[in-house]
């Protein structure tokens, strides 16, 4: 079987943008010159790799296959440059790194710090909700991943990185703001605010409660922490969010964090990839970085 880097890569922008059009435009490259090359690949695999529906393009189990390798190819390509680029002196290439939404607090900061130190870099940052995250990494799209709540049935490299503490918070004219220890029962006539089934501090708050034998008063269900500050603050209800999500040492305003027993509750932020994958070495200057970032927040 005969086929070309360019043609993995021309398929793989198939896959990803849902058109020949979309191929070629991402790929700079004419319309015509995609079709022929799609052609010639799908002759030398044997199999139709792709077919059209509804005018969407959808990848048949051969496509599906083939995309995995072609993406495989790409990032050992990849890396093989990057390696290259060491030996020579050089630091460049691409960083591809997904988070879920409330890493967002903290991860691009550190991002930062690392770009303006590597300013050749192609950054690729992804913050999606736990679901999106997962997804991509069950299709190891990215270099690495930052979650609370890492998938159990994933074969991960798996490195600790930051406190992730979970607390209660009220609007800051609410009765029970700056009241001590109050026990979780005394919570079971309130209306809760919770991220969206499926996120990590639901997962997280859902098993508290299930240990406590406490069912909450759900009122609402927000995939947006800003949107859930917004609407506590409001007084529409209380509800538990990162401790990250609310940044400096204060609630932020018109907001309590209450004084339950049981909280803040105690996770972790994980630096993820799959295990057995080759970092490159922007990855793996990278993770150094969380790591480094890590140590310098325990001192």
């Amino acid at each position: 079987m005969h086929t070309t880097l360019r043609q993995m890569r021309l398929f793989a922008a198939l896959a990803e943008h849902g058109s020949i059009t979309a191929a070629a435009k991402a790929c700079h490259v004419t319309q015509p010159t995609v079709s022929m090359q799609l052609k010639d690949l799908t002759v030398a695999v044997g199999l139709p790799l792709y077919e059209r529906v509804d005018h969407r393009i959808h990848l048949t189990q051969a496509g599906e296959d083939l995309l995995q390798t072609a993406r495989a190819m790409s990032d050992e390509w990849a890396a093989f440059v990057q390696r290259i680029d060491a030996l020579k002196g050089l630091t460049r290439g691409r960083l591809r790194v997904a988070l879920v939404s409330t890493a967002k607090y903290f991860v691009p900061r550190i991002l930062g710090r690392f770009c303006a130190r590597h300013p050749d870099l192609d950054i690729a940052l992804e913050i999606l909700n736990r679901d999106g995250v997962i997804a991509r990494l069950r299709e190891n799209r990215d270099d690495l991943y930052i979650m609370s709540t890492p998938p159990a049935d994933i074969a991960l490299e798996r490195h600790p990185f930051l406190p992730n503490p979970l607390v209660v918070i009220a609007a800051s004219s609410h009765p029970l703001a700056g009241r001590k220890r109050l026990p979780l029962v005394r919570l079971a006539s309130e209306r809760f605010i919770l991220r969206e089934p499926g996120s990590g501090t639901r997962l997280a708050c859902d098993a508290h409660f299930a240990r406590a034998g406490f069912v909450p008063d759900l009122r609402l269900e927000i995939g947006s922490n800003e949107a859930i500050k917004e609407a506590v603050a409001a007084g529409m209800g209380i509800a538990v969010v990162s401790r990250h999500a609310l940044g400096g040492r204060s609630a932020g305003p018109g907001l309590a964090i209450l004084g339950v027993a049981g909280f803040p509750l105690h996770s972790n932020w994980w630096i993820l990839y799959p295990r057995g994958k080759s970092l490159s070495p922007v990855a793996t200057r990278f993770l150094d970085e969380l790591t480094r970032s890590r140590l310098a927040a325990r001192g």
